[in-house]
């Protein structure tokens, strides 16, 4: 049973005290399965730590209650959880997982994608720049401005005009970051 202050707790708290009950290695590879399809929330053979979505959301995060419309959850927070405690062994399966069914994984690979610096999601990410979902967009935009090159600055612009404001802003920061980083203008 996992205490109650931790089901409470922010996302980054509940990985790390999940990274302190099973170890980082167990908790990565453990969560880069789920991210995969190799593992099932609720087996009983994987860890039985509690953290999709909190207590708050007990009632839907609950093995029995997934169905196949909110399974992708488990996923979702699998990715979450590798914000916060990463091993670069799960990169793959975080590349992979760019082209999961549902769009808030793919947002979720993103965002672990920029933050950890995944050079392998640069070329995904250019697919996921004209995704049908903004949130998707501002992500795989982030994720080219943090470890794209040169050749992927055309993207970034094709994004500039944008019909979503979060994304044309997305696509300046990205630019931007691109250009700081590359130590180059790369506006026409």
């Amino acid at each position: 049973m996992v205490p109650d202050e931790v089901l409470d707790a922010a996302p980054g708290d509940r990985a790390r005290a999940a990274a302190e009950a099973l170890g980082d290695g167990e908790l990565t590879a453990w969560c880069a399965d789920l991210l995969a399809r190799r593992a099932d929330w609720g087996d009983p053979a994987q860890p039985d730590i509690g953290w999709v979505g909190g207590r708050q959301s007990r009632s839907w995060g609950s093995p029995e209650r997934l169905v196949p419309d909110t399974a992708y959850w488990v996923r979702v927070w699998a990715a979450r959880t590798l914000l916060y405690v990463w091993d670069p062994l799960r990169l793959a399966d975080v590349v992979t997982a760019l082209d999961d069914p549902a769009w808030r994984v793919r947002e979720m690979c993103c965002k672990v994608a920029a933050r950890w610096e995944v050079a392998e999601a640069a070329a995904p990410c250019l697919h996921l720049a004209a995704d049908e979902t903004p949130r998707v967009r501002c992500a795989a935009i982030r994720v080219i401005g943090a470890v794209g090159e040169v050749e992927h600055a055309s993207s970034i612009r094709a994004v500039l005009d944008d019909e979503d404001e979060a994304v044309r802003d997305a696509a300046e920061r990205a630019l931007a970051q691109l250009e700081v980083r590359l130590d180059r203008s790369l506006r026409p």
